[in-house]
C-alpha cells in the first residue's frame, strides 16, 4: 500500500507518494505561488522532474495535475492506500493523528485561530483532496500533537488563568513530526529502544525548534503557543521580552500588525545580520570584512547562544543527556553552527569530533563523550505516510 503525503500552504502544494514500509518515494510534486501569475508545478518520478507554467493555478487545479500525473503511471495509482495531510496546529483538541471527518474539518479550523497563517491554507488543501479522492482515507498528522505529553508545568504560562481557560494560551509546540522522527531513527542507529533513552532534538532550518524527550515522549519544547516563540529563526524573533512590543508601539507609532508582521518576517537572522535568513549567505559573508561581515558574524553568534542557552535549559527536564540530535536544513548542513552550540555545552559531557562533523557524519561525537551527537537528516513525509497506513490498518 502506497500513501499520498500532502503539505498544503497559503501558495503552495507539495506531495509525495511513497511506501510506508520503506520509505521509498516513487513520485513527487511541488507547486509553487499559486493563484499567481507565477505560479509553477514541477513533478514526477525521483530524478526524472518536469516543470510546468501553471499561471494563476489554485490548489485543486494544481492538484488535479498531480493526480492525472499518478493516473498516467497506472500501477502507482493503483497502489494509492490513504492520503495523509499536514496539519500545523492542533490545539489541545489533537492529541494524535487521526482519520478526517467533517468533525476533524471543524477542529482544524477552529484551531485556526492560533495559527491564522497555517491551519487555513492546511485545510484547503484537505478538502480539495478529499473532494478529488473521496474514496480514500485521509489522515490529519499534526505538527503539535507529539508535545501534548508536556506537563503542566512545562506547558502553562504565568498569565492570568482566565487566559488559558477562555483563550487557549498556553505552550504547544512544533515541528513535532520532526523531532518524532529523528529522536526514533537515533533510538534505531544507539541499538536501544526510545523508552530507555533521554534525548535532545534540535530542528534547526529556517522555522528552528527544540525539545527534550524522556523516554519517547516529548517533556518540553521551545516553540510556544505559536511558531514564533523559541531560538532566533531565519526571519522570526524567537524570545523576547513582551514589553518591546508596546515599547515599539508607543515609540514607533507602529501598529499591532505591523509589529506582528516584523517579528514573523524581518528578525530572527534576516533582521540582525541585515542581509539574508539563509545561513549559508551568513556563514560565507561572516568570513569577510566590514560592516557587513560584522553583522553576519553577530546573528550567527546570537544564533547559537540561543541554541545552546535552550538545550541547555531542556536538559534540566531530562535526568541525563543520552543523546543530541541535530536536523532539518541547518542542522543537518551547518558543521559550524553545530560546533558552536556544542562549544557551549560541555557541562553537559558534550564532546565533538571535529572531523567528523565537518563532513557532517551520521555520529560526529568525541569517542569521550558522554553524549551521543548524531546528525539526521528528517522526513516528516514518511511519518505522516506512516500514521497514514497505521491508522488504515487498524480500522482508523
Amino acid at each position: 500500500m502506497l500513501v499520498l503525503a500532502l503539505n498544503s500552504g497559503s501558495s503552495s502544494l507539495k506531495g509525495a507518494l511513497l511506501d510506508p514500509a520503506t520509505g521509498e518515494v516513487f513520485f513527487s510534486a511541488s507547486a509553487e505561488r499559486l493563484g499567481t501569475a507565477g505560479a509553477r508545478l514541477s513533478l514526477g518520478r525521483p530524478g526524472r522532474q518536469e516543470s510546468a507554467d501553471v499561471a494563476q493555478a489554485d490548489h485543486a487545479r494544481a492538484l488535479g495535475f498531480v493526480l492525472e500525473a499518478l493516473r498516467q503511471q497506472g500501477a502507482l495509482m493503483d497502489a494509492l492506500g490513504a492520503v495523509g495531510h499536514r496539519v500545523v496546529h492542533g490545539g489541545e483538541a489533537f492529541v494524535r493523528s487521526c482519520v478526517i471527518d467533517e468533525q476533524v474539518e471543524e477542529g482544524i479550523e477552529r484551531c485556526a485561530l492560533w495559527a491564522p497563517l497555517h491551519n487555513p491554507a492546511n485545510l484547503l488543501g484537505i478538502r480539495v483532496a478529499r473532494r478529488a479522492l473521496p474514496h480514500l482515507p485521509h489522515v490529519a498528522v499534526f505538527d503539535t500533537a507529539f508535545h501534548q505529553t508536556l506537563p503542566e508545568r512545562a506547558y502553562r504560562y504565568a498569565v492570568p488563568t482566565a487566559w488559558y481557560v477562555d483563550y487557549g494560551v498556553r505552550r504547544y509546540g512544533f515541528h513535532g513530526t520532526s523531532h518524532r522522527f529523528v529522536v526514533g531513527k537515533a533510538a534505531e542507529l544507539m541499538g536501544r529502544p526510545p523508552a530507555e533513552l533521554e534525548m535532545l532534538s534540535a530542528h534547526l532550518g529556517n522555522g528552528c525548534s527544540a525539545a527534550a524527550v524522556s523516554a519517547g515522549e516529548s517533556v518540553d519544547t521551545t516553540m510556544g503557543m505559536t511558531p514564533l516563540e523559541g531560538l532566533v529563526m531565519g526571519t522570526r524573533s524567537g524570545d523576547l521580552d513582551p514589553a518591546v512590543i508596546f515599547h515599539v508601539v508607543r515609540q514607533g507609532s507602529l501598529s499591532f500588525d505591523e509589529v506582528e508582521r516584523a517579528l514573523s518576517q524581518d528578525s530572527g537572522l534576516r533582521g540582525l545580520s541585515q542581509k539574508s535568513n539563509d545561513m549559508r549567505t551568513l556563514i560565507a559573508a561572516a568570513e569577510g570584512e566590514g560592516p557587513e561581515a560584522a553583522r553576519a558574524a553577530l546573528a550567527l553568534e546570537v544564533f547559537c547562544h540561543r541554541l545552546a542557552k535552550h538545550l541547555g535549559g531542556l536538559a534540566t527536564n531530562l535526568p541525563r543527556v543520552d543523546a543530541l540530535v541535530f536536523t532539518g536544513g541547518i542542522g543537518e548542513n551547518a558543521p559550524s553552527v553545530r560546533a558552536r552550540a556544542c562549544e557551549r555545552l560541555r557541562g553537559l559531557g558534550v564532546e565533538l569530533d571535529a572531523e567528523k562533523n565537518a563532513r557532517s557524519e551520521t555520529r560526529i561525537h568525541a569517542a569521550g563523550s558522554r553524549v551521543q551527537v548524531l546528525v539526521i537528516p528528517t522526513n516528516e513525509e514518511l511519518m505522516i505516510a506512516r500514521d497514514a497506513r497505521d491508522l488504515v490498518l487498524q480500522g482508523n
